[in-house]
């Protein structure tokens, strides 16, 4: 009967004037149960969650909530029917305490006053609840990364939501604080709260989910039984095809015998005594926990950080980038870990963004050549495959594939030798991950040199022809190919430099 399910979906639909985004969705949740939802970008699975939640409203369909139908849903009514939503980039305050940011729009009163000691005991308890150790007077900002979703599932606590959508938690997150997130949903699915969690990490929905909803092109393409499916076949749904290989092989080998980066006792930006070869034509992997200083190593080599000392020769002459323009100038591209807030002008067009490396190459007494900036442009929406009907098209309003890809064009079109690769695939899909490994297997095969930042262990195992690890931003351990074992390599992360097989 209806009134066993907390939410039901049947047939939602919505539509846009030029195109359908959501073709037609339905499913019945139980109290307590956890929905896996999974498709690649574009799939229409953000849009599912804003019909929910009362962002928009779908053109067509049933939304049921305790066996009532609910109609024009708004964000005000979604939430007093007991459904929240985390996003993947957390709406919380970071100027802001914590506890304000719980209940930031619905503080408690004595009179006209706001009771903060109330507040503050209520974050208390459902910390204590969490077992989590957050101070509730802690500026938001001061937290690390893991803690954040910490905040927003505490927020929502309060709020008693019944329905939580969680959309790529874990993306920031490390090993550790993954595990910990998913001992806290499990917490909120003892607690009776009903989840839709979506992600891109198929392992996680497959240790996590009783079921899984499988999105392509706006369609639902199925819902499984978790227990009863495997990686290879939601991939398979999920693109359309079989991907016989997750990290894609090489059509040719450059022996990378010509060092072409060079680090020499390397000091700066909290990284200390960093020395490492980079050779054309080579994947050089760089893992480690977050904050052992990758990110910082990157940073400095791109001049957007200062080193302190120690050299760094590029093609055999020593170099000292005071800045990412003198960097770009020496060949170097960075492709940064937060693309929306770095790596691209999200509010300007596919043609800006790739032309913006080069806009000096291609003007003429100032002037920029209309042409050429359009040809370029459209040279690298062709052989990048960027999806999209014309180079004038927001890259803010494309999906997290396409827009790195639009980063690579930009770095491509300058003609950069080295590239700084920090997190190349967080957020993106799994096909769209594997034309990106594509792009990057087709730099090293004309002899450019990558070196890459990644947390997930088997990209960086499988993208890499070597490996560095970092540990309180030193050097801990350097694999190479034949040598490269995952329990190996967090063991360098931890900071034990003298890995043993026993200790596996």
């Amino acid at each position: 009967m209806a009134e066993e399910y907390v939410l039901e979906l049947e047939h939602l639909r919505k539509e846009y004037p030029n195109s359908v985004v959501l073709k037609d969705f339905s499913v019945r949740l139980k109290k307590g149960e956890i929905l896996g939802l999974v498709g690649e970008n574009g799939a229409g699975k953000s849009t599912l969650v804003k019909c929910c939640s009362g962002a928009i409203n779908a053109t067509s369909g049933i939304i049921r909530i305790n066996g009532k139908e609910c109609s024009e849903l708004t964000p005000k009514k979604a939430s007093a029917l007991g459904i929240s939503v985390i996003y993947q980039e957390f709406t919380n305050v970071p100027e802001l305490s914590v506890v304000e940011n719980v209940f930031l729009g619905h503080p408690i009163r004595k009179g006209p006053l706001i009771d903060r000691q109330a507040m503050v005991r209520e974050v208390r308890e459902i910390f204590d609840w969490l077992k989590v150790d957050i101070d509730p007077n802690e500026q938001l900002k001061n937290l690390s990364v893991g803690f954040q979703p910490m905040v927003e599932i505490a927020k929502a606590i309060r709020q008693n939501t019944q329905i939580l959508f969680m959309d790529e938690p874990s993306a920031p997150l490390t090993n550790n604080e993954v595990d910990n997130l998913f001992r806290i949903v499990r917490l909120l699915q003892e607690k009776g709260i009903t989840i839709i969690y979506i992600t891109h990490r198929l392992k996680e929905i497959l240790q996590l989910t009783d079921r899984i909803a499988v999105l392509r092109d706006g369609y639902q393409i199925d819902t499984l039984q978790t227990s009863e499916t495997s990686i290879p076949q939601l991939i398979r749904l999920m693109v359309g095809r079989e991907m016989n290989q997750t990290y894609p092989l090489r059509s040719s080998c450059v022996a990378y015998d010509r060092p072409v980066l060079e680090l020499e006792h390397l000091t700066g930006n909290g990284d200390r005594d960093i020395s490492l070869t980079l050779h054309a034509g080579e994947v050089l992997g760089i893992g480690g926990l977050v904050g052992s200083g990758r990110t910082e190593l990157l940073q400095m080599l791109f001049g957007a950080k200062s080193k302190e000392s120690g050299r760094i020769l590029l093609n055999g002459s020593e170099i000292a980038p005071k800045s990412p323009k003198e960097a770009i100038r020496l060949g170097i591209a960075f492709v940064p870990e937060d693309r929306k807030r770095y790596g691209a002008l999200m509010h300007r067009p596919i043609r800006d963004n790739i032309n913006m490396s080069v806009y000096r190459r291609i003007s003429r007494l100032g002037v920029i050549r209309a042409g050429t900036e359009q040809s370029n442009a459209e040279k690298y929406r062709e052989e990048l495959k960027i999806r999209c009907r014309s180079v004038l098209r927001e890259v803010g309003s494309m999906s997290g594939g396409n827009q790195q890809k639009v980063i690579l064009g930009k770095w491509l079109a300058a003609d950069s030798q080295v590239f700084l690769l920090d997190e190349p695939t967080r957020g993106i899909d799994v096909g769209a991950k594997y034309e990106i490994y594509k792009l990057i297997n087709a730099l090293v095969e004309q002899g450019k040199s990558v070196l890459m930042v990644s947390s997930e262990m088997e990209e960086l195992m499988g993208m890499s022809d070597r490996i560095i690890v970092l540990s309180e931003h030193r050097i801990s351990g350097t694999l190479e190919r034949a040598e490269f074992d995952a329990d190996r390599i967090m063991s360098y992360a931890s900071g034990i430099t003298e890995y043993r097989e026993e200790i596996r």
